[in-house]
């Protein structure tokens, strides 16, 4: 088992104010503004710490596939084949694209996770270090092939989704290496999914805890339930609806059922809740507080929606490192995953930056 190193990417020209939780050493954050003032371009960025000490990074451990596109004008009946319009392969894996989208957004951000030594890691390693994500903790396996996923995307954007674990669910070590898990101890946040094993985010997870690290888990990826073990060291679980259904057993066809499910999600021992509602925005859970809200912001049209919902919970993590409220938060996300399901691809659709508060500044 062998590890990618890359060079680093640019620096980016970015504004900074201090991290509001507190740790050993001083840390900063990038942050953004959502008035619209011609005094206060928030597309421009300067450089403004005085002592200029490191940002701590967003960490995001999990799944790496090549994504194995189909555009058909519906799906195949039981027994039957059906042809393509056209395909293609590209880069993505819910690990993989919340990596890519902190990339994009001007955070620095690692990614961990494995590959195959094959064309299809050699596509995905390229396609995060092109968008900034730091791969010193990337895998690359000799005995097991890249992950991948067959994605059949239908005309309206919407998308059904196949996929084969490879790398990401084989030949894990039984615990991180100390390199990978001092890069956990210094984030700012840590964004986990269900693409890789249980066991796995478990070990990271207990990790973060330890030393006060957030911990955001993307409830997309495996069926059945999520262990009790990992959920306690969970401090936002963020599904969508179809998942919170399954997570809980409860139905989730109605804004009360949803409020139910999360509040199931809180006995469960999960404070927060960030469940994203497609079409209908999404809504943060708060144990004992009132839900907030987020209506979508409207794109144009919509092409695909694959890595929307990664968009959305990456974009959310990284406005809340910057020391952003939960309302901004959403709201940063929501013009994130926007303008994602505007372009085709999990990986090529993450927004950078200066598009997001763009869209806000018009939103």
């Amino acid at each position: 088992m062998t590890s990618l190193k890359f060079r680093s990417p640019s620096q980016h020209s970015i504004r900074i104010s201090p991290l509001q939780r507190c740790h050993a050493r001083p840390r900063t954050i990038i942050s953004f503004s959502m008035k619209d003032s011609r005094e206060n371009d928030v597309s421009h960025f300067s450089l403004t710490s005085q002592s200029n000490p490191p940002l701590n990074p967003l960490v995001v451990v999990g799944s790496a596939n090549a994504d194995i596109y189909a555009e058909i004008t519906r799906l195949p009946k039981e027994g039957e084949t059906i042809s393509a319009k056209s395909g293609q392969t590209l880069a993505g894996g819910k690990g993989a694209n919340q990596a890519a989208c902190g990339g994009k957004l001007s955070y620095p951000t690692y990614f961990v996770g494995q590959i195959g030594d094959d064309a299809h890691g050699k596509l995905i390693s390229e396609a995060l270090q092109d968008r900034g994500v730091r791969l010193d903790h990337l895998k690359v396996l000799s005995n097991a092939p890249t992950g991948h996923a067959v994605v059949m995307l239908q005309a309206d954007g919407q998308n059904s989704i196949i996929i084969v674990g490879g790398a990401n669910m084989n030949c894990w070590p039984q615990s991180l290496s100390e390199k990978d898990l001092e890069m956990v101890h210094k984030a700012g946040v840590l964004l986990l999914q269900r693409e890789i094993p249980d066991s796995v985010n478990i070990h990271v997870a207990k990790a973060a805890k330890s030393a006060g690290v957030p911990v955001i888990m993307d409830a997309g990826g495996m069926e059945g339930d999520i262990p009790k073990e990992l959920l306690m060291f969970v401090d936002i679980l963020s599904p969508n609806e179809t998942e919170l259904s399954r997570l809980t057993g409860l139905p989730t066809a109605n804004f009360e059922q949803i409020s139910a499910a999360a509040k199931k999600c809180h006995e469960m021992g999960v404070k927060q809740v960030l469940v994203k509602l497609g079409d209908k925005g999404s809504a943060l859970f708060l144990e004992g507080e009132k839900p907030i809200l987020q209506p979508i912001i409207s794109a144009p049209k919509v092409i695909d929606t694959t890595g929307a919902g990664d968009t959305f919970t990456a974009a959310f993590a990284v406005a809340l490192v910057e020391g952003k409220s939960k309302k901004e938060c959403l709201k940063f996300a929501a013009a994130a995953a926007s303008l994602c399901v505007q372009v085709k691809g999990a990986i090529p659709s993450m927004p950078d930056r200066k598009a997001v508060l763009g869209l806000l500044q018009a939103a």
